[in-house]
């Protein structure tokens, strides 16, 4: 919306704006923000921050050196459609106020970290990142876990289970299982609030481009936007969640990116389209496999040797392996395809456009934090590049209808968030010897994840484990 600061702080006066939504990212990956009153910000915000506290933010500093600063990027401002007085939202990275310095847990500071390794290496000087990431609309949520009890339970007009249930009265036209992709109205009944998501994020500056229902049943779909710049494609993800749940709320709905919220039917991704770029011109493309250079080949390498690590950032929740899970169509055999979906990597038919030649990491979910996963995901690529790491044979058959013997000779992806960060301890050299991501930073994440995620769940009897185990 703006280039410049001054800019910024003349549409502040012009429009009369009262209020300044100062947005930023926590580690796991949910966006915080601070609302100031107009002439609290100064030129001085976009070059020494405005302070805060930083002790509460969930995998950041302690109390005793909890002095922070959220300092202002102009380029990400847009008027927030859902407040009730006109207010300007901006997206900050994170500095400390001591030195001055980018704070090297702020997952901004690490993104941008990422494409100065980028260009410090000579390979390229711009990476493009296009994330397509799913979710479920729901009627109804409710959930709870204690001492004696746990449950959770989702509703949708739309779920498939509530066939036979009386609606006063119930209309059908419930997508069936596996078979909820492009159906029109009436089995369709988000495509309003959905055009709303759409042209609502276009208002916010997100480069918009479709809509349109997923294959589950229960309300699951997907809005298209745009790829773009490593930075730019992450603070783009940001505003998709932020509209979609709160054009949702607006419904009388709610939504969730969780990667597998309904058993027994597909679970949300976020598959990641991605390419690099130097002078304006595109590198991908070249006279090898699917078109691909042997750059971009080297790159799929290094994401194929890295993914057990990898999905630490990218899948980092324990529900990620309830989508990622062998046997059902899920991207969990580590291969590479042209137009495959089966394999995790597949390298879409884009025509002879040589702007056009990316290639599609199909494991990621939304629930990563996209600061993080899009710079590790570049971080692995160019060790690929560097090392010239060797994809192997791309996998050009139907994964899914290969033998036991042949499928065991696919390597797979983890099987749990445990597996996935026991990988990221062996193996995070490509992160951290690139100088984008500190030691402190990985062994803070894995801490973190260990200790607020993996464990707790650890502790606590599921409810299957009654239907299972009840009568022994």
């Amino acid at each position: 919306m703006f280039q410049t600061p001054q800019e910024f702080l003349n549409y502040v006066k012009e429009k009369n704006i009262q209020i300044i939504d100062l947005k930023f990212i926590d580690m796991p990956g949910i966006w915080q923000h601070l609302s100031m009153y107009h002439d609290q910000i100064d030129e001085s915000s976009f070059s020494d921050g405005v302070a805060f506290d930083g002790s509460s933010i969930r995998g950041w500093k302690a109390i005793n050196e909890s002095d922070m600063a959220m300092v202002l990027d102009p380029t990400t401002a847009w008027i927030d459609p859902f407040m009730k007085e006109p207010t300007l939202s901006v997206i900050c990275s994170i500095i400390e106020p001591r030195t001055g310095q980018p704070y090297s847990r702020d997952p901004r500071t690490i993104a941008q970290k990422a494409i100065d390794y980028l260009i410090s290496t000579g390979i390229g000087d711009t990476v493009f990142i296009g994330p397509e990431a799913e979710f479920f609309i729901f009627d109804d949520v409710r959930f709870d876990q204690n001492e004696h009890e746990g449950y959770y339970h989702v509703d949708s007009v739309e779920g498939r289970w509530n066939t036979g249930k009386n609606e006063g009265p119930n209309l059908g036209y419930k997508p069936r299982y596996k078979e909820g992709y492009f159906p029109v109205s009436p089995t369709d009944t988000s495509q309003d609030m959905r055009t709303e998501m759409l042209l609502t994020m276009a208002e916010c500056g997100v480069p918009i481009e479709k809509h349109h229902h997923e294959v589950a049943s229960g309300g699951q779909c997907e809005l298209g936007i745009r790829f773009n710049k490593l930075i730019k494609a992450a603070d783009d993800l940001m505003t998709y969640k932020y509209v979609i749940k709160n054009v949702a709320k607006k419904y009388g709905k709610t939504v969730t990116f969780m990667p597998k919220p309904v058993f027994n039917d597909n679970g949300s991704g976020m598959h990641t389209h991605q390419s690099i770029w130097k002078d304006g011109q595109p590198l991908f493309a070249g006279d090898k496999y699917a078109g691909l250079s042997q750059m971009a080949l080297h790159y799929i390498g290094g994401i194929l040797k890295h993914a057990p690590a990898l999905l630490a950032l990218t899948n980092p929740t324990t529900n990620s392996y309830k989508r990622l899970v062998p046997g059902f169509e899920a991207p969990v055999n580590l291969a590479y395809s042209q137009g495959n979906r089966s394999a995790s990597i597949r390298i879409p038919l884009s025509g002879n456009n040589p702007k056009a030649k990316r290639l599609e990491f199909r494991c990621p979910d939304a629930t990563c934090n996209p600061y993080l996963a899009f710079a590790a995901m570049l971080c692995a690529g160019l060790d690929g590049i560097k090392n010239q790491i060797d994809p192997g044979e791309p996998l050009d058959v139907d994964i899914y209808e290969l033998s036991p013997e042949e499928l065991s000779k696919v390597p797979s992806t983890p099987g749990s968030l445990e597996g996935a960060l026991e990988a990221l301890e062996k193996d995070h050299a490509f992160l951290t010897e690139t100088g984008v991501f500190t030691e402190d930073f990985i062994q803070t994440w894995i801490s973190y994840k260990i200790d607020k995620e993996v464990n707790p769940m650890r502790l606590r009897p599921h409810p299957y484990e009654y239907a299972l185990y009840y009568d022994c």
